[in-house]
Order: C-alpha cells, then sequence, then structure tokens
C-alpha cells in the first residue's frame, strides 16, 4: 500500500496516516493479520519522525484497527474491524452535520452531497472480486 502524505496540509501527518491505513483497510489492500512496517521503517520509508508515526500506530491500536505483537510486530487486527457502536454513531453524526452545513453555505445541494458520499463509498468497498469472492 502506498502512503501519500500531503506535507502542506491543515491536516496533521499522523491524522492523514490513519486515514490512508483505514482507507487501506476498507478497500482491501490491507488484510487482516497483514504486517504493517515497524514505527521505525515506516517513519524512514516516508520521510516523517518516528514519534508521529508511533502516535498514529498508538491510536489505530486503542480503536482497534491494528494489533501489536511481540512477534510478528504491528499487524491489521486479524480478529475483526471495531464494531459500529452507539458512540461511533454520534461522533460520524457530529463530523457529518459539519461537512453537510458547510456543503449548505456553499449552496451544494442535497443530492450533490449524497451523490460525493455515494462515490466515495463505493470506491472503498472492494469488490466482490477484489474480496476473493
Amino acid at each position: 500500500m502506498m502512503i501519500e502524505l500531503d506535507m502542506q496540509s491543515d491536516v496533521p501527518i499522523y491524522t492523514q496516516l490513519i486515514n490512508q491505513i483505514i482507507e487501506g483497510i476498507a478497500s482491501g489492500q490491507l488484510q487482516p493479520g497483514e504486517a504493517l512496517p515497524s514505527v521505525r521503517s515506516m517513519a524512514a520509508d516516508i520521510g516523517i519522525n518516528l514519534h508521529t508515526v508511533n502516535k498514529a500506530y498508538t491510536l489505530l491500536k486503542q480503536e482497534g484497527f491494528i494489533l501489536v505483537h511481540r512477534q510478528k510486530g504491528v499487524v491489521i487486527n486479524p480478529d475483526g474491524m471495531p464494531p459500529v457502536t452507539e458512540e461511533y454513531m454520534q461522533q460520524q453524526y457530529r463530523q457529518l452535520r459539519s461537512i453537510t452545513a458547510e456543503a449548505i453555505c456553499r449552496g451544494m445541494t442535497r443530492e450533490q452531497l449524497l451523490t460525493i458520499a455515494g462515490q466515495i463509498y463505493d470506491e472503498l468497498q472492494p469488490t466482490e472480486l477484489e474480496r476473493g469472492n
């Protein structure tokens, strides 16, 4: 999986890294049980501070997306992804509310916003072929 970071973005580097790893999992590019580079290796590969990678890995571990094995290193959680919880639903509601408000302020229609959301969902959802079915 290719990690592409925007060093000029307002989004913190660790957040960009988290988002790309989660997108990799959602799209099927990263499979359960698949190893990720060590903190030191990832930092060297993409040219960022190892503390930034460590922060991203720590947050992904806390959320249940990755596990840290003493022997295998950092792996995508082989037991599955974190479930949809009430807390997660509330978090999504707050984030989508903010995005929707800005879209309304900029004159975007409901249909345009829903089309974009649907396109992103379809882009990230692996096909049957990609899932190996």
